[in-house]
């Protein structure tokens, strides 16, 4: 006896609609009091980092630049190079210092090393900001340009600085870098445009629109095919997040050549993808676990690769929840000692009336002195007699208020768990946090005739 089969709807499920995300470069922009838009960041600093680059090309004297080692970047310093070569700058008297795995610019170790250079003028980019001492120690000149968020304060002693984080739509350090030195030589534009699209869209996706007022990038789409320059992109950002960190051939491919299609070509560059691929795909199946708000989603992975920021971004676009704002990617095996994350906000989570900020939601779980849930007394919020956001360092919550990160330690860090209650789960008085069909699950309908037992005791 075969039982009928219950005729399905021909109607196909509904999809849940994807939030409404406006486009980047339609984002809202700030006047100056003359009635000026202020882009791509404030005219003083863009005037003053002219003057800074036309002097340094002038004097004839070593010169570092420092640039950070993903696509923006470096396009961003490769930028840079070419504008004071074209000023009139020797080549040989040009150096570039890239991080080793791990540090920041601020670091001691890695002040000393630039320091080793000697050099008379030094360009800190897209490296974020911080107070602190001056770049180097001994006399200089020094010029930041950023465009991670950072207040006025929040940069090194006797340097200037040109920063984009508070000019939206926000530029990328590249397009900053490649609108400061347009104007300085009829050159500049034919020789950097491309860099300034990788940079670009390394940081903001392909999908940028290269409208006002993002300058017209026509002519050089022309000139280039955009899977050109996205492949580009997806190769050089791959060696620095390979377990070898091996960035200085990324910078030699963009820094040097006169052929973009060049890029494409190199077998270290070409290698790198490969084992960052599949070190992704290893890593990407990892279960998230929720904080008991359902505001928070944290894969933990284990990998000496610097693949957490794009399995950040992949699960970001991905998750969906009424409640869910933030995916956290904690990668506990690239640096020792260390936990590196990387934080992307939801797709979901875009568009709504509040907008997410997650450096400010980092900051504010952070600074809960009390975790709930009853783990007061497994915490001590007073450890080493210092507040708990100070132990976690000046690592923690850097970066973009959409795209933020940090690196502290496995003691810190488990600590921050517990604060935010990951995997602990909360119901609700009386159930109302179930879903019905959890609700309804394991009770018995005394009612209920159509059973399992009864039709196979017909049949």
């Amino acid at each position: 006896m075969k039982r009928k089969a219950v005729a399905s709807s021909d109607k196909p499920a509904a999809k849940r609609p994807r939030p409404d995300i406006p486009d980047y470069h339609a984002t809202p922009q700030i006047k100056e009091d003359d009635g000026s838009v202020r882009w791509p960041a404030p005219t003083t600093q863009i005037e003053r980092a002219r003057e800074i680059i036309m002097e340094c090309a002038l004097s004839g004297t070593k010169t570092l630049i420092v640039p950070d080692k993903d696509a923006d970047g470096l396009s961003s310093g490769a930028i840079l190079r070419h504008t004071l070569i074209l000023l009139g700058l020797r080549e040989d008297l040009i150096d570039v210092h890239l991080l080793s795995k791990g540090n920041n610019v601020f670091d001691d170790v890695e002040r000393a090393r630039m320091l080793a250079y000697d050099p008379d003028y030094v360009f800190v980019i897209d490296q974020g900001s911080r107070s602190g001492p001056p770049i180097i120690d001994k006399p200089h000149t020094g010029l930041v340009i950023d465009h991670h968020f950072a207040t006025e304060a929040d940069f090194p002693k006797d340097s200037d600085h040109v920063s984009a984080c508070h000019s939206p739509p926000v530029a990328t350090s590249s397009l900053l870098t490649y609108l400061i030195c347009e104007p300085l030589h009829d050159k500049v534009r034919a020789k950097c445009d491309w860099l300034a699209v990788v940079g670009a869209h390394g940081d903001l996706g392909n999908t940028l629109k290269w409208e006002p007022p993002f300058p017209s990038m026509t002519d050089t789409f022309k000139k280039y095919t955009k899977k050109l320059l996205n492949d580009i992109v997806s190769l050089v950002n791959a060696p620095r997040r390979t377990a070898t960190y091996d960035v200085i051939s990324a910078w030699d491919s963009l820094a040097t050549t006169e052929v973009p299609s060049s890029v494409l070509k190199s077998p270290r560059l070409l290698a790198a993808r490969q084992e960052v691929n599949a070190e992704i795909e290893r890593c990407t199946h990892a279960a998230p676990k929720f904080s008991a708000d359902g505001k928070i989603a944290v894969f933990r992975i284990r990998s000496e690769a610097q693949v957490h920021p794009v399995i950040a971004t992949r699960w970001a676009g991905h998750l969906q929840s009424k409640a869910l704002e933030i995916v956290m990617v904690a990668n506990e095996g690239y640096v020792p000692d260390k936990v590196n994350f990387s934080c992307r906000i939801a797709r979901c989570a875009r568009g709504r009336e509040i907008a997410v900020d997650i450096i400010q939601t980092l900051k504010g779980y952070a600074a809960m002195s009390d975790p709930a849930g009853g783990e007061a007394e497994s915490v001590d919020i007073d450890a080493e007699k210092r507040p708990f956001i100070e132990r976690l360092g000046d690592n923690f919550a850097r970066g973009h208020v959409q795209a933020s990160g940090g690196i502290v330690g496995v003691e810190e860090f488990e600590e921050l768990m517990r604060i935010m209650q990951i995997g602990v789960k909360v119901d609700k008085p009386g159930g109302e946090g179930k879903s019905p069909a959890k609700k309804k699950a394991g009770v018995i309908d005394a009612k209920q005739k159509n059973t399992l037992a009864g039709y196979f005791a017909k049949a």
